[in-house]
């Protein structure tokens, strides 16, 4: 959620939104997904949505929260919907292709060693390839231009996202 949150943001300042609201929602997206794993309205995202909307958080961020997993159904009408959605994936794949490094130092990941991983079905399973594309398609922003927008915001989070080479 972390790596979520720097992409967010960096996004934020880049449209001159709220980077506050905007961190709460990137912070909080995946928060019940442990405890309520995907399945229908009693896991995620909506146990935690439910949550939030009784603590009384913003509309913005629990709507935001929603239409970050397709089979809600609930629509990425606000631009931080269409962000949240658009970063989700992307930083699994960066933090998968950083891992395998034997550096483990996300300073020295490039955009055309992602463009290889991306490209290997077999590399990050878990990383939907489509929602990834779509994430940057509804953004209305060139897929290798958005995956290198989050490269360098999670670049810029390396030491609190532990990705500079301390693991190594």
């Amino acid at each position: 959620m972390l790596a979520v949150e720097a992409a967010v943001v960096a996004y934020a300042e880049k449209y001159v939104e709220d980077e506050e609201l905007w961190a709460v929602a990137a912070l909080l997206h995946d928060f019940d997904y442990e405890k309520y794993p995907i399945g229908g309205e009693q896991g995620h995202p909506y146990v935690g949505v439910a949550h939030l909307t009784e603590l009384g958080y913003p509309e913005l961020i629990t709507t935001a929260i929603l239409g970050h997993a397709d089979f809600t159904g609930v629509a990425r009408d606000s631009l931080l919907a269409r962000v949240l959605y658009a970063c989700d994936e992307v930083t699994g794949l960066i933090t998968a292709a950083v891992l395998v490094r034997p550096d483990k130092d996300i300073a020295n990941q490039t955009l055309k060693s992602l463009k290889k991983k991306f490209k290997d079905k077999a590399f990050a399973r878990g990383v939907n390839r489509e929602d990834v594309r779509r994430g940057a398609h509804e953004l209305e922003v060139d897929l290798w231009d958005h995956i290198d927008f989050v490269l360098k915001a999670m670049q810029g989070r390396a030491d609190l996202l532990e990705l500079d080479g301390r693991m190594a």
